[in-house]
């Protein structure tokens, strides 16, 4: 099966709607490998006939009209649905928590949520729901966006440069450090709260 999916994300131009496809779907629903098709479609920049800056702008891309999609489900599903089920003090208290984060660092929060599987989700679904102002969130967004498929595709091509030889292991090594990056990334949230 990952042998199908390598093969599949090595051809151009379809690599690159996939690409686009899973870090879009990935925004709205955190289940989609959009971190590993970087990664992977990265590797294939040196080992296969992909182009880096056609990636990165794929994944950017994708990623960015994701977020925008999961900002509007905040802004205009996200009200009725919690009014309807998370209206309790518990509930109230937490909404009322992210939206004093969002005013505070509203543009912090949705850079660093980007690197975090699942993160760029909440954030971008509760700045929706919380009314955050949506040039800033363009503006932060986009940042995050393209700094995000830039680092996830670089993991990849500079893997494939150091272990040309050996892609499985440049795969390998991405991988692990994308797992090692994102743990960082947590412990330091943490740490901070």
């Amino acid at each position: 099966m990952f042998d199908s999916a390598f093969h599949l994300l090595s051809r151009p131009p379809e690599a690159y709607a996939i690409v686009w496809a899973l870090a879009l779907g990935d925004a709205v629903l955190p289940v989609l490998p959009s971190e590993a098709a970087l990664i992977t479609a990265g590797l294939l920049c040196v080992v296969g006939k992909l182009s880096l800056p056609w990636v990165i702008a794929a994944g950017a891309l994708g990623a960015f009209c994701g977020d925008n999609i999961s900002y509007a489900l905040g802004r205009f599903v996200g009200r009725p649905a919690q009014e309807r089920f998370l209206s309790g003090r518990r509930s109230t208290k937490a909404l009322d928590w992210a939206r004093g984060q969002f005013d505070e660092r509203g543009g912090l929060v949705l850079v660093v949520a980007r690197y975090v599987p699942g993160g760029r989700t909440a954030a971008t679904f509760t700045g929706g729901i919380t009314h955050y102002s949506y040039p800033k969130f363009l503006a932060f967004d986009a940042i995050a966006a393209v700094s995000w498929a830039a680092y996830a595709s670089l993991l990849g091509y500079l893997g494939g440069h150091f272990f040309s030889d050996h892609a499985w292991v440049a795969l390998l090594v991405a991988f692990a450090l994308a797992g090692l990056f994102t743990l960082c990334v947590e412990g330091i949230r943490r740490l901070r709260t």
